[in-house]
């Protein structure tokens, strides 16, 4: 028997269904300077929906409260304890979050390993390292990849000997959708007050 005509096309190969993206513990790019250390573990290369980062917070770091018009964020304390801040204060002072609270009576948490914070977008938030001992938390911001370039150029600027430079902070902060309400400090957290020294009375 014989056939005419064309051959019967060959079935089209699909690509299968695509690979996870599975990162070691301690793998990933890590950016380190004196006031904060990053670690990418998903970036805008891999996700869609967010970029991923393990970042340690050394004693003495104040990432100051500010408010991002379009990002979400969620922070989860792996290790140590952190002070978060996530509300609308009832007076936005310029100098400091620490003393904030909400019209609802919020105040900031002392947030311990296993604390998550979701923050939505038009949200006033900060975090701040005020014990001895470095903290470690996992940190996600949506969508990617700024927030990526962000740490990039941030550390660069915070890798500089002395304090921030206030004024590249600021501008580097405004490109990437973040309104800086109260100062980023780095530097040794403040000690207890001194204790008065005893008075000592002599009788005669």
């Amino acid at each position: 028997m014989t056939r005419t005509g064309t051959a019967e096309p060959r079935p089209e190969r699909r690509p299968g269904p695509p690979s996870g993206l599975v990162v070691p513990p301690g793998q990933g790019r890590t950016l380190r300077t004196a006031a904060q250390q990053v670690t990418f573990k998903v970036t805008g290369q891999h996700s869609r929906a967010a970029s991923s980062f393990e970042v340690v917070v050394p004693p003495g770091f104040d990432v100051g409260a500010h408010v991002h018009t379009r990002s979400e964020e969620l922070f989860y304390v792996l290790e140590g304890e952190l002070e978060l801040l996530a509300f609308e204060p009832r007076v936005r002072t310029r100098d400091g979050w620490r003393e904030w609270e909400s019209a609802a009576g919020d105040r900031p948490v002392r947030a311990t390993a296993g604390t998550t914070v979701l923050v939505p977008p038009g949200c006033p938030h900060a975090f701040a390292n005020r014990t001895g001992s470095p903290a470690r938390m996992f940190f996600q911001a949506a969508p990617p990849p700024d927030h990526e370039r962000y740490f990039d150029e941030l550390l660069d600027i915070l890798a500089a000997d002395g304090p921030p430079d206030e004024a590249a902070v600021a501008e580097l902060r405004a490109r990437y959708d973040i309104e800086q309400l109260t100062p980023l400090r780095h530097g040794p957290p403040p000690g207890p007050a001194p204790k008065e020294a005893p008075h000592r009375t002599e009788e005669g």
